[in-house]
């Protein structure tokens, strides 16, 4: 049943209606306006209401993370729209600072932030709204000023600091790497402090989520983040920088994690056929709208589906866009059939996250997403959790984003705690991770087989489709070498080069098939040191913002 308690997040709010057939498209406004006025605030309940107002610009930003950080990465192509569109822009590394992805995510974000800093100065300034209320609904709004920071400076580097409403971001100055992740920190934990320890509604703030942010914060700041000088030395390089950790932050990432896991709130969901269906699939009742807060998710992004939120979660319409017409393009998708063949074939994740096979609740046909046809869609975007969900769920985009699972605070402290040396301690929670995966403990590591690159392909198979890809290849300094690995695919071969010849498998190649040979090569020929972050781009109407340096290479 879906939850109508949340409709305060989108009060007051106009809302806008995103079209079916793009991920990405919502109407551009211009830049953001940190002079937002002060709101009356006359008690509890419009505090609460004001808090709220950060999210719509977040739920704009349910796919286009996915275009942004999974397309820009070796596993994930994007088919969305002509080659000159967005998606496919992100996925050939053809990025400029006019490209949407980017252009929408920063000043979506810095929206939120300045929804988030116009909720704080006004609830602030309220004589008549009890003391505990302002306290939880500024924690609220802190931890999402925070998100949208740590967003920002992984994604695009140096970033303003707007925290107040008289700093204007059009010509702002770029701040540190440094005092921004002490920014976030700072707002963290001052909302960990006032918020409460559980909620069974996982969109609403924690000190949960809060320490399961520091965590995620921690690791990524632990792995020593690239300044705009050392993007400078390697803008055109095709060889990665130098890895390298402080020990002292991945103490820390180890440290919050272990507050969210010593509570007990949260488990990992079993993997299981779900044979009260009459297709079963294997699945963690994770991904679906019925399976919305359920026991593994620590904080997600609350959505209606198109025509109620400011945009709904496309995830699953980028996914699976044409359903069960296997020759249409999907708008995005995995990278190449490779991705499947790599995988452990007794991994009860590679059908989630990797379907190849589909029955259409409609007909009864099955339909195989395999070449020389078409590739596999991302599983986790197909919504098997209620009565013809695969069908229905592309075009009402109504699923919750999941912003931060129990998995991730577990293999964060497991990577914290292995790149310390201190793999015995890690041991055991990459192993919960494994024995969920097998259904079995028959595949756990040992203290021998626990190495660093055992762990990275561990987190890859997680976390695949959740947004995160091109994230862990630059805290891990492997994205060229990662990126230049898909000269290694199947369809990278030559053969597959044109339409209509015969590729390397015996098959006529058909147009989908050229064009993933085109991707591929392009990402294998653009990658270079710049990609490293993003670059600081126009506003939505394409004005100029002023944010200098640009960040090199573009």
């Amino acid at each position: 049943m879906r939850k109508i308690d949340f409709l305060p997040y989108v009060l007051g709010v106009l809302l806008s209606v995103a079209t079916l057939f793009s991920c990405g498209d919502s109407d551009p406004d211009p830049a953001p306006d940190p002079h937002l006025p002060i709101v009356d605030v006359p008690n509890d309940a419009a505090a609460a209401s004001v808090a709220k107002q950060v999210y719509p610009a977040l739920q704009t930003l349910s796919s286009s993370f996915s275009f942004l950080i999974e397309s820009a990465s070796d596993v994930t192509i994007s088919f969305e729209g002509p080659e000159n569109a967005a998606g496919p822009q992100v996925s050939r590394l053809d990025i400029a600072p006019n490209t949407q992805y980017a252009v929408k995510v920063f000043n979506r974000l810095y929206r939120s932030i300045g929804e988030g800093n116009r909720a704080i100065a006004s609830i602030e300034a309220s004589g008549t709204v009890s003391a505990n209320t302002k306290a939880l609904a500024i924690g609220q709004v802190k931890l999402n000023r925070a998100l949208a920071y740590l967003y920002l400076v992984q994604l695009y580097g140096e970033v303003p600091l707007i925290l107040d409403r008289e700093t204007d971001l059009v010509g702002a100055s770029r701040a540190s790497i440094t005092d921004v992740y002490n920014q976030i920190v700072k707002d963290l934990t001052e909302a960990e402090a006032v918020l409460p320890e559980y909620d069974a509604l996982k969109y609403t703030p924690t000190k949960n989520a809060a320490n399961a942010l520091l965590a995620r914060t921690y690791l990524a700041w632990a792995s020593n983040p690239l300044s705009q000088s050392d993007i400078a030395a390697i803008w055109s390089s095709t060889t990665d920088p130098d890895y390298s950790v402080d020990r002292a932050k991945l103490a820390k990432a180890v440290e919050y994690a272990d507050k969210v896991i010593a509570g007990g709130k949260y488990k990992l969901l079993p993997i299981e056929d779900q044979t009260n269906r009459p297709y079963p699939y294997k699945n963690y009742a994770l991904y679906g709208r019925e399976y919305e807060n359920n026991e593994e998710v620590i904080y997600s992004i609350f959505h209606l589906g198109d025509g109620f939120d400011e945009q709904g979660n496309h995830q699953a319409h980028c996914g699976f866009t044409f359903d069960f017409n296997i020759e249409e393009d999907t708008h995005i998708g995995p990278a190449d059939i490779d991705l499947v063949n790599r995988w452990d074939s007794l991994d009860l994740r590679r059908e989630i996250s990797y379907a190849t096979r589909l029955t259409d609740p409609e007909s009864g046909n099955t339909y195989e997403y395999l070449p020389p046809t078409t590739l596999p869609r991302f599983g986790k975007s197909v919504d098997h959790s209620y009565p013809n969900s695969e069908r229905i769920a592309p075009t009402k985009n109504e699923v919750d984003r999941i912003e931060i699972r129990y998995a991730e605070v577990l293999l964060t402290k497991a990577e914290a705690l292995l790149e310390q040396g201190k793999t015995a301690e890690a041991l055991p929670l990459v192993n919960q991770i494994r024995t969920r995966a097998y259904g079995n403990e028959d595949h756990n590591f040992t203290a021998l087989t626990l190495t660093r690159e055992a762990l990275r392909t561990e987190i890859e198979h997680e976390f695949v489709y959740d947004q995160r890809r091109w994230l862990d290849l630059v805290r891990w300094k492997t994205l060229i070498q990662t990126v230049k690995s898909v000269s290694t695919y199947e369809h990278f071969d030559s053969s597959y080069a044109r339409a209509g010849e015969t590729g390397k498998d015996g098959a006529v190649v058909n147009a989908f098939f050229a064009k993933v040979y085109a991707h591929l090569h392009a990402k294998y020929d653009n990658i270079k040191g710049k990609f490293y972050r993003f670059p600081i781009p126009t506003g939505e109407a394409e004005e100029d913002l002023r944010i200098l340096p640009q960040n090199p290479g573009y």
